[in-house]
């Protein structure tokens, strides 16, 4: 018996800590991201057992309860977004048919390709940009097909997917496409140019269409039989998901704007390095724009772009958010408020670049009601930094995740 209680103090160490104690961040500017976006000096938040936020403001406001673990740093923002990435899917090791998931090319429209059905948390990427201040990610299939396949949004905190609702903010996102000839087919495969790539995307939603015909024809109790790819597209014309198109030339994006008006489907643009040319045709058209990765290569159909992007449409009032975007290359990925802090660095105010990896980026991927912002009853997911989170010299020291503190003083 003696060897047995021995034991059992020597395994005590090694249980893990609760997951559902209350912390407190005490931050000297806190920025909550609602409103008018000022910070709030000397800032609180308080964080419940339920992983929700309880109370945000001054400490005169939102005094510290007794047996709340305090957290203290000089800035604390909203858990960072990163509005698009391929994270998950595309590896640290870069290696093909290891951990490369992100982009499979055997056919040009393949939208019935699910994101959590090659998605693997426990990738090192995840890992570090989790650590980084990443608590959130619009993550699944890279541009580079005509229509590559599907997206999710996730927490940074999840390392594997068993349940679609439970596990993830939206299972299915968005459907991904390219326009342009990063979208062609490769060896003489089809689309092989503009013309023949926007033809075969009227084709593919023309089907669409008798598809959804066919099912509003159905007796009651009657059901359609399953087609995965016509399912998935009639999500996107139903207005249910809307369609992600990476397109960096202002031709393509002009068409990428006439297919939607066509079709009246929800469009979001991906990329746009050639955006500031067609300002007032997006902003008419009610379209977000994913800004281009700053850091990006600027050559091929990038050449054109410019770090002066997301002034210009700040500028022009178009919703937009910062990603880090996909290159085939190692490592794959960036990281977004760096992506934000060369924004600034070009013009846009401080506040809007925070913004555009928190709560812009939350209302373009339409989850603002559960995180993006410091507000009462949203999930608390917060950043902490050694000093502004948009300087290359600040550290971010510390992660919670849904009230959980997911990692600390991570130099």
């Amino acid at each position: 018996m003696k060897a047995i209680l021995l034991l059992a103090v020597l395994l005590l160490p090694l249980c893990p800590a609760s997951t559902n104690a209350q912390v407190a961040v005490q931050a000297e500017r806190l920025y909550p991201m609602t409103g008018d976006l000022r910070p709030i000096e000397n800032g609180v938040v308080l964080c419940g057992k339920n992983g929700r936020i309880e109370k945000v403001g001054p400490p005169g406001e939102v005094p510290i309860p007794e047996g709340y673990r305090i957290l203290k740093a000089k800035v604390a923002t909203p858990g960072f977004i990163d509005a698009h990435a391929t994270v998950g899917l595309s590896g640290i090791l870069n290696i093909d048919r290891q951990d490369q998931e992100q982009l499979e090319k055997s056919s040009p429209i393949q939208p019935e390709l699910r994101a959590i059905d090659a998605y693997n948390g426990r990738d090192p990427l995840v890992k570090w940009v989790r650590e980084l201040g990443i608590t959130t990610v619009h993550t699944g299939h890279a541009p580079g097909a005509l229509m590559a396949g599907q997206t999710m949004i996730l927490k940074t905190n999840v390392t594997a997917i068993t349940n679609e609702e439970k596990d993830t903010l939206r299972p299915f996102a968005m459907v991904a496409g390219t326009l342009g000839s990063d979208g062609f087919g490769g060896g003489g495969k089809s689309p092989g140019s503009r013309a023949k790539s926007l033809a075969m995307l009227r084709e593919q939603l023309f089907k669409v269409q008798g598809h959804l015909r066919k099912r509003k024809k159905l007796e009651e109790g009657e059901t359609a039989e399953p087609d995965l790819r016509l399912d998935a597209l009639a999500e996107v014309l139903e207005g249910k998901v809307p369609l992600l198109v990476t397109a960096q030339r202002h031709h393509d994006i002009a068409a990428a704007l006439r297919l939607q008006k066509e079709f009246g489907f929800r469009l979001v643009l991906d990329g746009a390095s050639e955006a500031y040319l067609l300002l007032e045709e997006i902003k008419k058209a009610g379209v977000p724009v994913l800004v281009h990765p700053t850091m990006a290569r600027p050559y091929g159909e990038r050449e054109n772009m410019t770090f002066t992007l997301a002034a210009k449409l700040h500028a022009a009032g178009i919703p937009f958010a910062f990603q880090s975007g996909y290159e085939g290359y190692v490592p794959k990925t960036r990281v977004v408020h760096f992506e934000a802090a060369l924004a600034v660095a070009y013009g846009l105010p401080h506040e809007i670049a925070l913004a555009g990896c928190t709560s812009a980026a939350a209302r373009l991927l339409g989850i603002a009601d559960r995180v993006g912002s410091l507000q009462p009853g949203l999930e608390a997911d917060l950043a902490l930094f050694d000093g502004d989170p948009l300087e290359t010299v600040t550290h971010c020291i510390g992660v919670i995740i849904n009230g959980v503190v997911v990692s600390e003083e991570v130099k």
